[in-house]
């Protein structure tokens, strides 16, 4: 560097806009989780949109003791997310740990650090999502244990729906689950489809089914909701975006209820 080079304060001081991005999405996912940052930065990021994430420690397998055991870290994740400033939304990136902390617990838990933000669960918003496509009857598709399935089965039906067939992949990582290929998924969310229900959920926020929703679609003549796709929509709407994107699936051509 030059010497003799004079530094300089500007004139004045630079005008600050009030937010970087109009809206902001906080996120809380899973140390180990492959998917929902892509899936979010595809469906969800904008220039006016921001998605921020917070991590959390998650040991596999994927038992209902290990996944319950998240909820004690909930309060400073999400505390993590731009410390001291609002956010438009919280999203938990977790559908089984969902179920088995409960929804009401885990909304409780973010609140105690971002104080009356509205809270996403993959659980409530594919509720939210599959009463918006006006199913009442569901097949469902998830890649986990017998065992960690039968909390999920039992939320649905405590929630009126009524249980057409339910299929599960038998898989204890999560990271085996972000691995399930592409045309598998498509393959079998066929097979796990009933021909008398009025729509399919694919769990698990760790499973790519966001992205091949519409092609699910195609393949069963039904409307289909994942766990990323449900909370992505919610997101949106909850964020006042309500664009018509008929290629990510058809659940995301509605509005959500209350947002």
């Amino acid at each position: 560097m030059d010497k003799t080079l004079t530094l300089a304060l500007a004139s004045r001081h630079p005008r600050l806009d009030d937010r970087p991005l109009e809206k902001r999405v906080g996120l809380i996912i899973l140390a180990t989780d492959h998917t929902t940052e892509p899936d979010f930065r595809h469906m969800v990021a904008s220039e006016r949109i921001g998605v921020y994430v917070a991590r959390i420690h998650y040991a596999n397998p994927v038992t209902p003791e290990n996944l319950r055991a998240m909820q004690p870290q909930l309060t400073t994740a999400a505390g993590l997310i731009l410390p001291d400033e609002e956010l438009d939304v919280v999203m938990y990136s977790c559908t089984s740990a969902s179920v088995v902390i409960g929804d009401d617990q885990v909304t409780a838990a973010i609140r105690a650090a971002k104080p009356g933000v509205p809270v996403v669960t993959p659980t409530a918003a594919a509720v939210e999502g599959l009463r918006a496509l006006g199913a009442s009857s569901i097949s469902v598709l998830t890649p986990y244990t017998l065992e960690t399935s039968r909390p999920m089965a039992d939320y649905f039906t405590d929630r009126g729906f009524s249980m057409d067939r339910f299929t599960c992949l038998g898989l204890t990582d999560d990271r085996d689950m972000a691995r399930i290929g592409l045309d598998e998924l498509v393959a079998f969310a066929r097979e796990a489809t009933a021909p008398s229900s009025d729509a399919l959920f694919v769990s698990c926020t760790a499973v790519r089914a966001a992205s091949v929703a519409a092609r699910i679609e195609d393949a069963i003549g039904k409307p289909v909701v994942t766990s990323n796709l449900a909370t992505a929509w919610a997101c949106l709407r909850l964020c006042g975006d309500d664009m018509h994107r008929s290629q990510l699936g058809r659940l995301m051509t509605l509005p959500m209820a209350g947002a």
